[in-house]
């Protein structure tokens, strides 16, 4: 007799951007096998662009876009923001009780996108006592004190008390430590299990002997990117001609009239520009140096990669990425200029001097472990073979 399959289902709300959505496929091609299947419930609007593997699927949920950090409307659909949600909530709770997973996987907030996700938590609980549920965090939320508020006012620890087996935390606790940061309770704390960065897979690229060193400019999703993009472009307007070739990947949410002004320009200095890349591991591969913004996905990428990297973090509406940039310097895994200092002139100075002397980023690359992908198995492997009332 054929053996019952593991199911997970996983929840992303991807509001705008590209971050949820990479990180929760990087995790499922990981955690997928034979005996196991995993649906990712998204509201990512591009989510069918990316290659499903074998045993993984997506349900779609309308999308909806941040326009404060409170405020949220559709997407697409023109309805009010309180019927998108209600569907939204619907179709996450139809999905558990269809599938009726094994594991159940929550991307960074413990309630869901306006509580979303909280009907179906408790539908778990008191229907599926033998699964799991999950939270999964990115190393660094935001700051501390506007995180330690945010999750007091929405009472998130007693809903992880209540709800959740488990806190996923994917970083390392002597990088930057949400325990201390944010003042987990301390059941909450022991509930927290610290996993290391999520490593991407490394794609072989044929070594060939180039005439040009490359640089490849990314800005995650592109709809708060425009300012890096516009300064490095600058810097090579006023730079005459110089000795690397540039990929510009905007995003595919960068304002259609800010692509076609950059693409213009682009075209002028013979950069090439790009919207998006399905295999952005790959371009990444073939660069000797990456311009970015600050984000968890991108970062995991760069250290993955091993590549010297400049990181010019966003700071605003949260310091996230400001955070990471700073720990990751100290750790000599990249450089960064702030948000309000970045110039076509700093920029050239912070190029030129990685370009030259990369060592010793490579070096502190090359001794960085990520262990993400393996403890997950590891828990996973647990959950299967522990399943108690």
């Amino acid at each position: 007799m054929e053996s019952k399959s593991y199911n997970i289902l996983m929840y992303s709300h991807d509001t705008y951007g590209l971050g949820h959505i990479r990180r929760t496929m990087a995790i499922a091609r990981n955690l997928v096998r034979p005996g196991v299947n995993i649906l990712i419930v998204t509201g990512s609007p591009i989510v069918g662009r990316y290659t499903m593997p074998s045993g993984v699927d997506f349900v779609r949920m309308p999308g909806m876009i941040k326009k404060t950090n409170t405020i949220y409307v559709p997407h697409s659909i023109k309805v009010d923001p309180k019927i998108a949600i209600t569907i939204r909530k619907n179709i996450i709770l139809s999905t558990a009780k269809a599938f009726k997973p094994d594991l159940f996987i929550v991307d960074k907030v413990p309630s869901g996108l306006k509580n979303e996700v909280l009907p179906t938590l408790k539908w778990i609980k008191k229907h599926l006592p033998c699964t799991r549920s999950v939270l999964g965090l990115r190393d660094i939320l935001d700051d501390a004190e506007s995180t330690r508020a945010d999750w007091k006012r929405k009472k998130f620890p007693q809903i992880l008390r209540d709800l959740y087996s488990e806190i996923w935390v994917y970083g390392e606790q002597n990088l930057y430590d949400p325990i201390e940061e944010y003042g987990f309770p301390e059941d909450i704390a022991e509930k927290t299990v610290f996993t290391g960065y999520i490593p991407r897979r490394v794609p072989k690229v044929r070594k060939t002997r180039r005439k040009q060193k490359q640089v490849v400019v990314t800005i995650g999703g592109g709809g708060d990117g425009y300012v890096v993009l516009d300064n490095y472009l600058k810097m090579l307007e006023s730079n005459g001609t110089v000795d690397f070739k540039t990929l510009m990947i905007t995003g595919p949410f960068l304002d259609p009239r800010r692509l076609d002004e950059l693409a213009d320009r682009a075209r002028a200095l013979k950069v090439q520009i790009k919207p998006f890349v399905k295999n952005l591991e790959k371009r990444m591969a073939c660069a000797d140096l990456v311009v970015t913004m600050g984000g968890y996905n991108t970062l995991c990428e760069i250290l993955s990669l091993k590549k010297p990297a400049l990181v010019i973090p966003r700071d605003n509406p949260r310091q996230e990425q400001l955070l990471r940039a700073t720990v990751f310097k100290k750790r000599g895994l990249c450089d960064f200029i702030k948000w309000g200092d970045v110039s076509p002139e700093l920029l050239r100075e912070k190029i030129n001097d990685l370009m030259t002397n990369p060592v010793n980023y490579v070096e502190q690359l090359e001794t960085f472990q990520m262990t993400g992908l393996d403890v997950m198995c590891d828990r996973l492997t647990y959950f299967r073979e522990n399943c108690s009332e």
